[in-house]
C-alpha cells in the first residue's frame, strides 16, 4: 500500500464529507462568526486550501517561500457558497492525484527552504502526510465550529474511510 498517496485520498475523502455535511445546513452557516480559531467556516475553508496549495506547488517544484508569498493571500479570498468551496477543493485534489501518480519516487528527498523553520531534507512523502494532518486539524475546528453554531458535525475520522471503502480494497492478501 502507498501511504502517502492512501492518506491523500483520505484528506480528500474528509474535506468533501464535510464540505457536503455544510452544504447540508442553512446557508449562512458558511459565514456566521464564531469565537473559534477562525472568524468563520469559510474562513477556515480558505486556509486548508491555501495551505493545501502552498504545499502542492512545493512539491511540484516552487520554492517554499514563493509558494507561501503566492498562497497566503487565498486565505482571504471568501468564497459565497459551499458549492465553490466543494469545486476548488475538487480541483486542487485532482492536481494532487496526478502529480502523485506521476511521482515515480514518494520518498525522494528535497531540501525544503521554511522561512519559518530553516532549512531541511525531507521526503515528498512527508510533506502529503502533512497536508493530510493539516487538514485533519482543521476539519476538527471546523467541527467544533458547527456545534458552537448549533449544527451537529458529521464523522470524517480516518477509520470511517478505510470502512467505506470497496470490500475488494480491504481484503488482505
Amino acid at each position: 500500500m502507498n501511504y502517502p498517496s492512501e492518506m491523500f485520498n483520505y484528506h480528500t475523502w474528509a474535506s468533501q464529507t464535510i464540505l457536503g455535511r455544510i452544504k447540508e445546513l442553512p446557508a449562512a452557516v458558511l459565514h456566521q462568526e464564531v469565537n473559534s480559531s477562525f472568524p468563520t467556516i469559510a474562513h477556515a475553508l480558505n486556509h486548508i486550501y491555501a495551505v493545501d496549495k502552498m504545499w502542492y506547488m512545493v512539491l511540484t517544484g516552487t520554492d517554499m517561500g514563493e509558494a507561501l508569498q503566492e498562497c497566503m493571500p487565498l486565505n482571504g479570498r471568501i468564497l459565497q457558497t459551499v458549492d465553490e468551496y466543494v469545486k476548488l477543493f475538487a480541483e486542487l485534489s485532482e492536481q494532487f492525484r496526478e502529480w502523485i501518480g506521476s511521482e515515480s519516487d514518494l520518498d525522494r528527498t528535497i531540501m525544503l527552504n521554511n522561512p519559518y523553520a530553516g532549512i531541511r531534507e525531507t521526503r515528498l512523502s512527508e510533506i502529503v502526510l502533512q497536508v493530510a494532518n493539516h487538514g485533519s486539524y482543521h476539519r476538527g475546528n471546523i467541527s467544533t465550529m458547527l456545534r458552537q453554531l448549533g449544527h451537529a458535525s458529521t464523522m470524517n475520522d480516518y477509520v470511517l474511510f478505510l470502512y467505506q471503502q470497496p470490500a475488494e480494497q480491504a481484503e488482505v492478501s
